[in-house]
């Protein structure tokens, strides 16, 4: 349909000229609007931006009844909140059909952590080929910086100093950070970097950090299936998120007396009631701990 082409690409242009949002973030609400769309689309709303209320209570219905999470719902109605933000912005539309629709509250989920001990465990991976130097690198680096997934598979060489121990990385919102790297991930990025990364690439060299088998950049869902096997061999019980190390970094930091700002500042939030859900983690870990080993809990 040429009209859903045209609300594509005038909202895709809004999103990342008028917000600057990353393409990570502007993926998600695409995909969001693609699925809105199709919807309606399929039940004969010939005109997308004539949609009514009741067009919207029917998509949330429909999501419901496909047993699609709160979670995911709730980020939906955030992306149509913006679309038809933008609808109004740009006078395509002069009455908002989510005016009176509410995103509900979520229970905010404490992320999964790994213990100290578990961590360890993890990084103790025998170096005995190029793979296992890369995959060391990869993983003491994130839990050494905290760092996003999609920050940690798209740093380049230029992005690492391992003469001053810092690195610059782009996270959400296109907002740059320095991180100071520790002495131990150093060594390991120093060993990956000068004596086998040059073992990856193939034929045309590439700007990335870590490179994949084909010489290429390494992709999410192959950093997390390194991660889950690691995990698997070395017999790890606890639930794996993609964000496990970063929110073990967190955690640990934390809990050998890092203030909460510092964190913020590491982690690239924006807002410092995100970071405020590691002193639950934190907390209850000390409730644990007490009520293992004091005499009278």
């Amino acid at each position: 349909m040429k009209q859903k082409e045209e609300i594509f690409h005038d909202f895709y242009n809004y999103l990342m000229f008028d917000k600057n949002y990353s393409k990570n973030t502007i993926s998600s609400y695409m995909n969001d609007l693609y699925d809105f769309l199709t919807f309606n689309d399929k039940n004969k709303e010939t005109d997308l931006y004539k949609l009514k209320e009741q067009n919207i209570k029917d998509y949330l219905k429909n999501l419901k009844d496909n047993n699609i999470s709160d979670r995911s719902i709730a980020r939906k109605i955030s992306t149509l909140k913006s679309y038809y933000k933008y609808l109004i912005i740009t006078n395509k539309i002069n009455k908002n059909p989510l005016e009176f629709i509410i995103i509900p509250k979520q229970k905010k989920e404490l992320p999964t952590v790994l213990s100290i001990e578990e961590v360890l465990i993890l990084l103790d991976i025998p170096l005995n080929d190029r793979y296992n130097y890369r995959n060391k690198a990869m993983l003491e680096l994130m839990y050494a910086t905290g760092l996003r997934i999609s920050e940690l598979i798209n740093l380049k060489l230029s992005n690492i100093d391992l003469e001053l121990n810092l690195l610059k990385t782009i996270g959400k919102g296109n907002k740059e950070r320095i991180i100071p790297i520790g002495d131990y991930a150093t060594e390991y990025l120093k060993l990956y970097i000068y004596d086998y990364r040059k073992s990856f690439i193939k034929k045309q060299s590439s700007e990335y950090l870590f490179l994949n088998k084909s010489g290429t950049k390494m992709s999410r869902q192959m950093f997390f299936k390194i991660v889950e096997k690691l995990a698997r061999d070395k017999n790890i019980k606890t639930k794996f998120s993609p964000h496990t190390l970063r929110h073990s970094f967190a955690t640990h930091m934390l809990e050998y007396g890092a203030d909460l700002r510092t964190i913020q500042e590491l982690l690239g939030h924006s807002n410092i009631s995100t970071t405020q859900i590691y002193t639950h983690v934190s907390t209850d870990k000390l409730r644990e701990n007490y009520d293992n080993f004091h005499s009278n809990a």
